[in-house]
């Protein structure tokens, strides 16, 4: 069968891809299919055909998966922060532990290492320590609205997720089962006193307008909640009553909020992070245990966003090292150390580097405030820092170990072959991005083989998944 665009057949949805697409194959040729289950049968209508592979849309299911689910929220569909709330969750994790075991056959050319047990999340719902919630101009209309014509809300502002697949609309959200319920209540104050106070929020089109994110982090275990808002630059005495209102009323409303950060950024980029940061009451920060080990983050600062799992993380880590006291350890892209701090009492002494200073200062207050006084912090490009790793290895010790928890594009080739060079014995591996980690692993097959890995789910009813693995010289 020669298919052609806009073209409409029946597909059988065989499995999901990495990113979350559904598979499915007409006489051996590739059809991705967005926004359908694995098991279902549908009518999909092709909407861009390469030389090797096509891409559908779902218009019916015609037979549904026996892995579908109930959502529990009434934003699923529309909202990009979910799209597996409407699958088993046994199912997801089948799913993400055979991507990872593909990546790394396909990308990385291994095919004999151990393949441990995946680690679910001791949480599938209320998991989430932290949110970023969008301003936007441009709401995302319900369909009830369309239907008759009459919007519940203005459609000139929105706070919540981008819409699924819309990157330039925002779906209102009064409600997130990702994050403890106390958040739909922050919501709701911040947007009422935001929509309502006369200022624009922030269209990356014309670059104009005041309110741009609501970040929302929670202790999982003190169970107080740190406000981070993030505006452009002040310039008017109606943008300061704004933020004055919206503090008075999460002091009267929200009791459970310890903190309220305002930051500011005038940069083009759409990211959740202020160029500066001012508390407007409360510390600033906010405090979580891991075992024996307590954390305090500022509101910049890097930490894995389901505390119980990231615990059954760790844990691995530690497992993977065999930790007998004597080890000097390197901890790249350590963030505020969290890894490092965990891992101290088992080794002699551990080096982390991280690129923000906020992260550093971060990391060097939590080795104070839990005793800890074997851990070195240096702040700088790791790229830059990796031409000098034999330098660093004659200050602090050559490493017997070195971990690596890099961002979701993987390391950079001048740190890859900075492992390469300083041939530690073992390197233990962390990543949230099975094709980037694949692709290191095998630049790194030069001098290392990757012994063992195990998928840990920190993400319930998202594509994402977190890989550790060990790799021996």
């Amino acid at each position: 069968m020669k298919l052609r665009k806009k073209a409409e057949l029946e597909l059988d949805i065989e499995k999901i891809a990495y990113g979350g697409q559904g598979v499915a194959r007409v006489d051996g040729f590739v059809v991705f299919v967005r926004n359908v289950l694995p098991g279902q049968r549908v009518l999909a209508k092709i909407v861009k055909k390469r030389a090797s592979y096509a891409e559908a849309v779902c218009l019916e299911v015609l037979k549904e998966s026996p892995w579908k689910a109930e959502p529990r929220c009434r934003h699923f569909g529309t909202c990009g922060g979910c799209l597996w709330q409407n699958l088993d969750y046994g199912k997801q994790l089948e799913i993400k532990t055979e991507q990872v075991r593909e990546s790394v056959s396909r990308i990385g050319s291994v095919s004999d290492c151990e393949f441990l047990p995946t680690i679910p999340s001791p949480s599938i719902y209320h998991y989430r320590n932290k949110l970023e919630f969008t301003f936007g101009p441009r709401r995302w209309l319900l369909p009830e609205e369309i239907e008759s014509n009459k919007l519940v809300r203005p459609k000139d502002f929105a706070l919540g997720f981008h819409a699924r697949g819309r990157w330039e609309k925002v779906v209102d959200i009064s409600e997130c089962w990702l994050q403890a319920p106390e958040t739909n209540k922050i919501i709701e104050v911040v947007r009422d006193v935001s929509s309502g106070s006369g200022l624009r929020a922030y269209d990356t089109l014309s670059h104009q307008g005041f309110w741009r994110f609501l970040v929302i982090r929670h202790s999982k275990t003190n169970g107080d909640f740190l406000v981070n808002l993030i505006t452009t630059a002040l310039r008017s005495d109606q943008q300061r009553d704004a933020i004055e209102r919206i503090t008075d009323r999460l002091k009267k409303e929200c009791g459970f909020v310890s903190s309220l950060v305002h930051s500011v950024s005038d940069k083009k980029a759409q990211i959740a992070y202020g160029d500066t940061s001012v508390p407007v009451y409360g510390p600033g920060k906010i405090k979580e245990t891991l075992g024996d080990v307590t954390f305090t983050f500022s509101v910049n600062s890097f930490f894995q966003t389901n505390t119980e799992g990231t615990k059954r993380l760790y844990d691995e880590i530690v497992k993977f090292m065999r930790p007998e006291g004597h080890e000097t350890v390197w901890d790249l892209y350590c963030g505020a150390g969290t890894i490092s701090i965990y891992v101290a009492s088992k080794v002699k002494r551990v080096l982390g580097i991280e690129l923000l200073p906020e992260a550093i200062k971060d990391a060097e207050r939590n080795c104070a405030e839990n005793g800890v006084s074997n851990c070195i912090f240096l702040s700088g490009d790791l790229k830059e820092i990796a031409a000098n790793f034999q330098q660093l290895a004659r200050r602090y010790g050559k490493p017997d170990v070195i971990i690596t928890d890099p961002p979701r594009a993987g390391m950079h080739k001048d740190v890859v072959n900075g492992l390469l060079e300083i041939e530690a014995p073992r390197i233990i591996a962390v990543s949230c991005n099975p094709t980037t980690f694949s692709r290191d692993v095998k630049i790194l097959s030069e001098k290392y083989r990757l012994i063992k890995l195990r998928v840990v789910d920190l993400f319930p009813h998202t594509t994402h998944m977190e890989t550790v693995a060990l790799l021996e010289r």
